[in-house]
């Protein structure tokens, strides 16, 4: 576990607060993009495959920073590639809206899914340093900052879409998030990057590939995809099992969303002080244990109600999962935090990205509650390499 610091430190000191309002605003930025969507696609007169392939821009456009944000946070350290990010992310939202034309809002989505993405790799990156500067778990609370403003961006920007309109909407959240950002702006930790994380020429990393520490990175980032795979499913197919295999309604489905996200808000903002407690390790694996059986009660469910508790059983499990696999990899020893963290990220994201699609594809034949019953075996496969969590937990001065 993270030793207690020498002297008491408040909880919401000047670096916590300012990577928490950081992952705060970059939920908000990706919240209030959802409400948009339908106004989006009847603007630029998008057919659903249409929209599906504008979609798939973000995420390209997320996974492609993901893969180099790394070496960047490694040659200048998360500080400034955090700040830099930050301040080009404000008025993406807007510059979308004004896009005139199918291409230019095709690259001013991929330019938002690439700064959007590439700012939630740099700061895990300081959200792992100011864990080791004050030596306690913070990952968990800004993750669930993050859900916090992805929670607060959806709702206002449904409210204010509606009653204000898209440019309106687009300039409030472009100065919410310029408020957030510069007030974060000069608390956010300084980590100068380590002589071995300089230009990343160490002669070992070439020969690590799947070896060694090389392989600790990448099993890490399997974990990572594992439990996001089953996030995924629930946030995109969850609505759509329940109405159709267990007859909820248009507003009873729309709970399987709800209760899922505010189990895991709730319990991402309590990860820190357990991880604290009892560890990451056993964190870990009796978080993933209670998401196998909220994923079973889901399944096996053959009732509306039953599968809302079970979603939010699942969503009570994986809360602290993604937070203490993003740690491990930040704290892996004799390898370039940036790098770890970029590849840990760039896995964890296809889970929620990717995955979702080949669901959908099996879903036709099989069904949900299938799906469902079935992805436990991925968390249990997942479990076999928990001890690598217990990188969550190294002592910053080691």
């Amino acid at each position: 576990m993270l030793n207690s610091p020498t002297a008491v430190q408040p909880l919401a000191t000047r670096e916590r607060t300012a990577v928490s309002l950081i992952f705060f605003a970059n939920g908000f930025i990706v919240g209030s993009w959802a409400p948009k969507i339908p106004e989006f696609a009847s603007r630029l007169r998008l057919d659903e495959s249409e929209l599906g392939l504008m979609i798939l821009c973000f995420g390209l456009g997320s996974l492609c920073a993901m893969a180099m944000v790394g070496v960047l946070i490694g040659r200048n350290g998360s500080r400034s590639i955090t700040r830099i990010l930050a301040a080009l992310a404000t008025p993406s939202l807007l510059v979308l809206t004004l896009a005139p034309s199918v291409w230019t809002a095709a690259i001013a989505l991929f330019a938002l899914g690439g700064l959007v993405g590439g700012m939630d790799v740099a700061m895990n990156a300081n959200a792992v340093e100011v864990e080791k500067h004050e030596r306690r778990a913070i990952m968990s609370s800004c993750h669930g900052f993050w859900s916090l403003g992805g929670v607060f961006g959806a709702a206002l920007g449904g409210i204010l879409v509606a009653s204000t309109g898209v440019h309106v909407h687009a300039l409030f959240v472009t100065l919410l998030v310029a408020v957030a950002v510069a007030i974060a702006w000069p608390r956010v930790l300084s980590d100068p990057p380590l002589p071995a994380e300089a230009g990343l020429k160490s002669p070992e990393m070439p020969r690590r590939g799947l070896t060694g520490l090389g392989a600790t990175v990448w099993l890490t980032g399997i974990i990572c995809l594992i439990m996001m795979t089953p996030e995924g499913a629930v946030l995109d197919w969850g609505a759509l099992y329940m109405r159709e295999e267990l007859g909820a309604g248009t507003a009873v489905s729309g709970l399987a969303f709800g209760a899922f996200s505010a189990a895991m808000a709730v319990m991402r903002f309590a990860g820190d002080m357990v991880r604290d407690r009892f560890g990451a390790v056993r964190t870990f694996r009796v978080s993933a244990l209670l998401a196998i059986a909220g994923l079973g009660i889901a399944g096996m469910s053959g009732s509306p109600g039953w599968a809302v508790i079970g979603f939010a059983i699942t969503g009570l499990g994986l809360a602290n999962t993604v937070p203490i696999a993003f740690s491990a990899a930040g704290n892996l020893p004799g390898l370039p935090q940036g790098l770890a963290i970029s590849i840990v990220t760039f896995m964890g994201y296809s889970g929620i990205l990717v995955a979702p699609s080949v669901i959908g594809f099996i879903a036709e034949h099989t069904g949900f509650a299938i799906i469902y019953l079935s992805l436990p075996v991925l968390i249990a496969a997942a479990l076999l390499f928990s001890g690598l969590t217990r990188h969550a937990d190294r002592d910053a001065d080691r």
